[in-house]
C-alpha cells in the first residue's frame, strides 16, 4: 500500500535519489529543501516545497498528514568543508533536526528516519590506515573528529530521548561515504570520489592531478543505488537502533584515484598536497548487524559505481 512520505533535504544528493525511487514505486512524495539538485532533470516528487527548515512553523506545516519522514536536510559537505566550518554546521543542523523531531511528535507522524554519519565514530578507533570495520557500538566513548560528527551524535541521542519520552518510532542510518552520479562535484562541498573524478576529467592526457594528503589514508565507499535500497529496508524494518549503511571494502585514496584514472583511459601522474585536510587515517564499516537484520549488503562494485560516476561527471565537465 502506498504511503504519504516527506523527504527533507529532497534537493540534496541522497534525498533526491531516495525521493525519485519512492515516487517511481507509487508513493506520494513531498520533498522539501532550501536548494534543489540541479542535475536531476525529470520530476521525482508529488509535491515540492522550497523552505527553511530551521523554522519550526515550516516543519509543522510539512509534516501534516504524513506517514513517514526521511530527514536528510543538513548543512554539510566533504572533508574540506566540514573541517573549515563548525558553528554554522552545528547550529543549522541542530535547529533542523530539533524542529523535525518536534513536528513529527506534534503531528503524530508514524515513523521518522534520521540520516546520521560515520563521522560519529571516535578518532581513537581510526588512527591506522589498516583500520578494522567500525561496529555500531564503537561510537562510545565518544570522540568524533569534527563538529559535524558531534552534531550527528548529539542528534542520535536526541532521537533516543524522543523515543523514550514520547514513544516516537525512529530509524537511524549511519552512512559511510555514499557516492554516485547526479551529485555535487565542484565548489568545495564535494566528497572524495566526485572530487577525484572531476580532477581526472579536467586533466590533460597526459596530465597531473593533486591528491589531498599522502594518498595512504583509507576509506570504504557505497554506491547511491545500494544506499537507497538499504535505507528503505531500514525504514520498513523493526530495527530502531543506529545502523551502518556502507561498504566494507577498504581502499586507499591512491587506489581510488588509480581506479578512476583507469576508467578515464588517460595517462595521469599523481602529486600530493600534505597541507590539505585528509580526515581520520582510516575508516571502514562493519556490516555484521545490517546483514543480519536487513539481509542487505552493497551489490554494486567500486569499479562499476565509479565508472557510472566518472562518466556522468565527465559529461558535465564537457557541457560546461
Amino acid at each position: 500500500m502506498s504511503k504519504k512520505i516527506l523527504v527533507t533535504g529532497g534537493g540534496g544528493f541522497i534525498g533526491s535519489h531516495l525521493a525519485r525511487h519512492l515516487y517511481q514505486q507509487g508513493d506520494f512524495v513531498r520533498v522539501a529543501d532550501i536548494k534543489y539538485n540541479e542535475y536531476i532533470q525529470e520530476e521525482y516528487y508529488t509535491e515540492k516545497h522550497t523552505l527553511d527548515l530551521r523554522k519550526i512553523e515550516n516543519c509543522l506545516e510539512l509534516t501534516k498528514d504524513i506517514d513517514h519522514v526521511y530527514n536528510f536536510a543538513a548543512n554539510m559537505g566533504g572533508i574540506g568543508f566540514i573541517t573549515a566550518v563548525g558553528a554554522q554546521v552545528m547550529r543549522d543542523n541542530v535547529l533542523i533536526n530539533t524542529n523535525m523531531l518536534e513536528a513529527v511528535r506534534q503531528n503524530k507522524v508514524k515513523r521518522l528516519l534520521f540520516s546520521s554519519s560515520a563521522c560519529v565514530y571516535p578518532t581513537y578507533k581510526q588512527r591506522s590506515s589498516e583500520v578494522e570495520g567500525l561496529k555500531e557500538e564503537d561510537a562510545f566513548p565518544a570522540e568524533p573528529d569534527s563538529f559535524y560528527g558531534w552534531e550527528k551524535l548529539y542528534t542520535e541521542k536526541m532521537c533516543e530521548a524522543y523515543q523514550r519520552d514520547y514513544g516516537l518510532d525512529i530509524r537511524i542510518a549511519r552512512y559511510h561515504n555514499i557516492y554516485g552520479p547526479e551529485g555535487v562535484y565542484q565548489g568545495g562541498r564535494e566528497k572524495s570520489p566526485a572530487a577525484l573524478c572531476r580532477k581526472v576529467a579536467e586533466a590533460f592526457d597526459p596530465g597531473v592531478i593533486t591528491i589531498w594528503g599522502d594518498g595512504k589514508q583509507t576509506r570504504s565507499y557505497c554506491y547511491i543505488d545500494d544506499c537507497v535500497k538499504g535505507t528503505i529496508l531500514l525504514m520498513e524494518s523493526n530495527y530502531s537502533k543506529p545502523l551502518n549503511i556502507g561498504s566494507d571494502r577498504l581502499v586507499t585514496i591512491d587506489q581510488l584515484a588509480d581506479i578512476i584514472v583507469e576508467i578515464s583511459g588517460k595517462k595521469i601522474t599523481k602529486e600530493y598536497d600534505l597541507s590539505k585536510p585528509q580526515g581520520v587515517r582510516g575508516r571502514n564499516a562493519d556490516l555484521t548487524i545490517v546483514k543480519k537484520v536487513l539481509s542487505w549488503k552493497p551489490e554494486v562494485s567500486l569499479k562499476e559505481g565509479l565508472t557510472q560516476t566518472y562518466r556522468w561527471i565527465e559529461e558535465q565537465y564537457k557541457k560546461s
